[in-house]
């Protein structure tokens, strides 16, 4: 199975800075086919939106793009075309390159899991996504990241969001079409993507520790063209919901979205959750649910006309790496993705806390390092109750909260009979991110395997350690004479970094906590065809000025026309 190590990279300019990015330089690179304007860069820009991202402002920005992106790798599963449509519906596909993104290692039996880095522009650099709405002044942020995560066996598969507010270490990275370069520094991770879809993959692999294979962006009027052509969504409301922000109007119970009602479902961050993006991100892995679901039912797609008229928007509306830009590639990996089935596909959003410095922003909490760890882990999160997958080895605490890296001090003891070996791995261990005040010693005694200790209750400490280091799950050793993470590096460990794979035991590294990993992560299954979108109970919205929920707003607009019938 895939094992990641969790390296920390890039040092922060200050928090809360914002590096200028290259918003109207990158269209123009691209050229006018794309409607941009040949203009200059607007220093500071982003910084200015920032300043105002509270969630009593109105969003006027799509969270909507994604649900596209599914919908254009189920229908070419199924799109049977002839060679003319081929190659038009070929040259509707932009490519650009991804670097940065990390490397997958096969398993056992050679096979590699699948990232795919989806992403929702916020950019409206066209007249058919200013007509829709939104700021339409240049500028590009990731509205949308949800990491696709497909197992090597494709038995099953994960959608992990995360919230594009979210605070990190940004790395340094390198436009390939503008070649503008954004430097190190911590920022809301959607800012990436002012410097293209490459630069927020790094991102993404540097804050998760999971690598991105791929990149699909699509474009803002893309939803409304796919949602028609799919001939809509049946989604469920819990009450009555109006959102003055996203137009969005509902009357409690379940609804067919298509076009715009569907767009202005997804864009939704006030009517739904706490009114805030942590919300919506469930709204919008409901839409998708349903969405997977619809594809996959009998007849969905059986109409040559819809079928073309669906691919030829679904190919329009993509930006996607160089490794998915022709529609055989595309087949390829919508092929691995219908093999999982929908009770097998997990919905989850990374876990957060509000940044202690910036009220408008979330940092990741320390249960999403179990989140993380599971992913690159490549264990399955879809048995719906959260519990510990079954291809798990070991039996982890699900009680044990997730603790970072950083704090995680660890004792290396040489055991082996080689000199420097424990001080050897003690620094690999620092420098991959674990605490500096990890140690190296003599063991007491010559040991001939390799074992890791834990005191009681550490024991998802241990796991992470020995995740680190390759270790197998059957190495790990509850021992109440330490009180630390303590690594006995044995004689059938005599040279390199990580534990070889022929250390004896099993070669299965130690498993993530999969119930602690979707602990507090709103996680759900593509299969709960009953599940409905929580409208919001806090004062979001205001009508005529007065503060009030969705669902007042909603009986306080009799002449505001819902959404759909």
């Amino acid at each position: 199975m895939t094992d990641v190590s969790h390296r920390r990279g890039g040092s922060a300019t200050g928090e809360g800075t914002t590096v200028p990015g290259p918003r109207r330089a990158r269209r123009a690179a691209q050229g006018a086919g794309r409607g941009g304007r040949q203009a200059g860069i607007r220093p500071g820009a982003e910084g200015r939106r920032a300043a105002g991202r509270g969630r009593a402002r109105p969003r006027k920005r799509s969270a909507a793009k994604i649900a596209a992106i599914t919908t254009s790798t189920a229908v070419l599963v199924v799109a049977g075309v002839g060679a003319a449509l081929y190659e038009h519906l070929n040259g509707n596909i932009n490519g650009l390159p991804l670097i940065g993104g990390g490397s997958e290692k096969a398993d056992a039996f050679g096979r590699t899991p699948i990232n795919i880095l989806m992403l929702g522009s916020d950019g409206r650099d066209n007249a058919a996504d200013c007509k829709i709405g939104g700021d339409c002044g240049g500028g590009e942020n990731a509205d949308v990241e949800m990491l696709v995560h497909v197992s090597a066996d494709r038995s099953n598969a994960t959608v992990m969001s995360v919230p594009r507010d979210t605070k990190t270490e940004l790395p340094t990275c390198t436009d390939p079409t503008t070649h503008q370069t954004m430097q190190a520094h911590v920022d809301r991770i959607n800012s990436t993507l002012q410097y293209g879809p490459s630069c927020t993959a790094a991102a993404v692999h540097q804050l998760t520790g999971i690598p991105v294979d791929h990149f699909m962006k699509v474009d803002f009027s893309g939803v409304v063209n796919m949602s028609d052509a799919i001939g809509g969504v049946p989604v469920c409301v819990s009450n009555n919901v109006y959102d003055p922000y996203s137009h969005l109007k509902l009357s409690k119970g379940t609804h067919t979205l298509k076009g715009m009602s569907a767009l202005e479902f997804l864009r939704s961050r006030h009517g739904f959750g706490d009114g805030s993006d942590l919300g919506r991100t469930v709204s919008q892995h409901i839409f998708l649910s349903s969405m997977i679901r619809t594809l996959k039912s009998a007849g969905t797609l059986t109409d040559p006309t819809a079928l073309y008229g669906l691919a030829n928007a679904a190919t329009k509306a993509l930006t996607v790496d160089t490794g998915l830009d022709s529609i055989p590639k595309l087949l390829g990996l919508a092929t691995d993705l219908n093999k999982v089935p929908s009770n097998r596909i997990t919905f989850a959003t990374m876990q957060t806390l509000q940044d202690p410095r910036d009220s408008s922003a979330v940092v990741p909490s320390s249960a999403a390092q179990n989140l993380f760890n599971a992913l690159a882990d490549d264990q399955s999160l879809s048995n719906g109750s959260g519990g510990k997958s079954s291809t798990a080895t070991a039996t982890p605490s699900p009680a044990q909260p997730a603790v970072p890296d950083l704090q995680i001090t660890v004792q290396v003891n040489n055991g082996s009979g080689v000199t420097g070996r424990a001080s050897q791995i003690a620094q690999d261990l620092i420098d991959q991110g674990f605490s500096p005040n990890s140690g190296s010693a003599n063991a007491p005694v010559p040991a001939s395997a390799t074992s890791v200790h834990y005191a009681p209750g550490r024991q998802a400490e241990a796991q992470t350690v020995a995740r680190a280091l390759q270790i197998p799950a059957s190495r790990l050793q509850q021992d109440s004479s330490v009180s630390q993470v303590t690594v006995v590096v044995g004689s059938d460990w005599s040279s390199g970094s990580t534990f070889p794979s022929s250390g004896g035991g099993s070669s299965r590294p130690a498993p993530a906590d999969a119930k602690a990993a979707v602990a507090g992560a709103n996680s759900s299954t593509a299969d709960q065809s009953k599940q409905c979108a929580q409208v919001s109970t806090f004062d979001t919205v205001s009508v005529g000025g007065v503060p009030m929920t969705p669902t007042q707003a909603y009986a306080d607009s009799p002449n505001v026309p819902n959404s759909a019938p």
